[in-house]
């Protein structure tokens, strides 16, 4: 069966991502009333029933909504690093223990037949990590909420077939708008959210780490809009002479972006 990438929803304003490959279906975060997020499942042609398992990023709202509501109704295991647990169990409310599974960054697990790595990411979170996800074959990267280009999450996601990446905003707009100034200072920090200069650096440097795909994400609703972030990306990456060697795209922050079909040597969106 195919590999498949469904960014649900991407955004300052709710995150879902769907993972398929050969029977293993999992969710990364649930950021959105659970209803939300089963219905837009739906439209990518899968069901909330079979979703497996849910892995949370960090405990930031946006991120983790809707994660108590579907792990009660639907009984399945919540992975998340044990600082986010320890963070995030009031807002979620109860979920059973044996519900409860923890995940560390660096350390593999075998789910299915994919084999999901957490990596750290610098975010303003207890203990954020970002996710990879192989087939042994083939290697999707999920890599948002991240303050500052840093060595390690870069190395992490080298590789990828197809990567989602942060894009968060554009400075000036952000500078320029109506966010109080501690808010503003908070985004461009270094544990902050990658601005859309910095993904096209970021994009210019894993193109040449072999990257063959990005999916721009986690825009904001304030501060960005797709045509920006797109052209401010493959602005910088013409800038770095990176033009025209990755494919690129943006998830849409209010719902489904569509199906990306990770295949042998490609990657094509249904």
């Amino acid at each position: 069966m195919a590999f498949v990438f469904a960014p649900l929803f991407s955004g300052s304003s709710g995150n879902a991502l769907y993972v398929e490959r050969d029977g293993t279906r999992l969710l990364v975060d649930a950021g959105l009333p659970g209803k939300r997020v089963a219905a837009e499942l739906e439209k990518a042609g899968a069901s909330i029933e079979d979703v497996q398992a849910i892995f949370v990023t960090h405990e930031h709202m946006d991120h983790i909504a809707g994660v108590g509501v579907l792990a009660r109704r639907w009984g399945m295991p919540v992975y998340a690093t044990d600082p986010t647990w320890e963070a995030m169990a009031e807002k979620i409310g109860r979920v059973k223990p044996e519900q409860r599974r923890i995940v560390s960054p660096g350390e593999p697990i075998e789910f299915g037949c994919l084999r999901v790595t957490p990596f750290s990411i610098p975010h303003d979170a207890a203990c954020p990590v970002g996710y990879t996800f192989t087939d042994g074959r083939r290697k999707l990267s999920v890599a948002t909420d991240i303050g500052c280009l840093r060595e390690d999450w870069l190395e992490a996601v080298e590789g990828s077939d197809l990567l989602l990446l942060e894009s968060n905003h554009d400075v000036d707009m952000l500078r320029a708008g109506r966010y109080p100034y501690e808010l503003k200072m908070r985004i461009l920090g270094q544990t902050g959210h990658l601005s859309n200069d910095d993904a096209g650096i970021a994009a210019a440097r894993l193109c040449r780490r072999g990257v063959k795909q990005i999916l721009l994400g986690h825009l904001s609703h304030e501060n960005n809009f797709p045509e920006l972030a797109w052209e401010s990306v493959a602005c910088r990456l013409r800038e770095l002479g990176a033009e025209g060697d990755i494919p690129l795209g943006v998830a849409l922050r209010g719902g489904l972006s569509g199906r990306y079909v990770l295949e042998e040597g490609e990657v094509g969106a249904e």
